[in-house]
């Protein structure tokens, strides 16, 4: 039963499937035409004020389907009854994949930024535009220790979210010796460095890690590094931003 064809496409439409919660950050979900949302969840204690009213006539207009439920179990679902209003969706994301996945299928080149501890929602979502404005094909986003797709996550990417391929896995330290083994480069970036990126020579396949915002790359993922680099600065500035640094590496190649 497990290995049936149903349960596997089943699982995958899972896997891709991430909720955003808030009123706004709904209603603007279900107005770009680009997204596919499968299902809206409402709390049954809302008011039919303006926005609630506007999400349920685009639902029905698109034919998605609308589940109510109590405040409690809308929590459940949002996984945050803080900041939720009420509303949530489920959307199914044909970019986000696992890097399992991903691997299976066997690419001839590829070039990713993977994220280690990336704490900070805006600067996920800046790192999201940056990557989809640029030359790098997506993301590497462990599920363990960084910033989970969020409202604040879509607002800081300005709607490139769904535009930028994002490989999930449960950590780096797991997924890195797979990308080594496939062929991959593997360069972690670091203020401390003594090789600089710049003097880079990319391969077909490459991997560049971003590290945490105040202690950058883990020992444990520098040790699975085939080299860790720098970005040259000047006038005694030590580092930069790492949405910053996202941005430098989506057009260097």
């Amino acid at each position: 039963m497990n290995n049936s064809q149903e349960y596997i496409d089943k699982k995958k439409r899972f896997e891709r499937q991430i909720t955003v919660y808030g009123r706004n950050v709904v209603l603007e979900t279900l107005e770009e035409k680009d997204i596919n949302v499968t299902k809206v969840h409402l709390a049954d204690s809302n008011k039919k004020d303006g926005i609630i009213s506007k999400i349920e006539s685009i639902c029905e207009r698109k034919n998605i389907e609308v589940l109510y439920h109590s405040k409690q179990a809308l929590s459940r679902i949002s996984k945050n009854a803080k900041q939720d209003q009420g509303v949530c969706a489920d959307i199914e994301a044909t970019s986000y994949q696992s890097s399992e996945g991903f691997l299976v299928s066997r690419p001839s080149s590829y070039k990713y930024i993977a994220l280690d501890s990336i704490h900070n929602p805006q600067n996920l979502g800046m790192i999201i535009r940056s990557v989809a404005a640029g030359f790098i094909d997506g993301i590497i986003l462990p599920k363990k220790g960084s910033a989970k797709i969020s409202p604040l996550v879509i607002k800081a990417s300005a709607g490139t979210l769904f535009k930028t391929k994002i490989l999930y896995c449960d950590s780096l330290e797991e997924t890195l010796p797979n990308f080594k083994e496939d062929g991959a480069d593997i360069y972690s970036l670091s203020s401390h460095a003594k090789e600089s990126l710049f003097d880079l020579i990319l391969g077909e396949k490459t991997i560049f890690v971003l590290g945490n915002e105040s202690e950058g790359v883990s020992k444990e993922i520098e040790k699975l590094s085939n080299k860790t680099l720098s970005i040259p600065m000047k006038n005694g500035v030590e580092s930069l931003n790492v949405a910053v640094t996202a941005a430098l590496l989506a057009y260097y190649s």
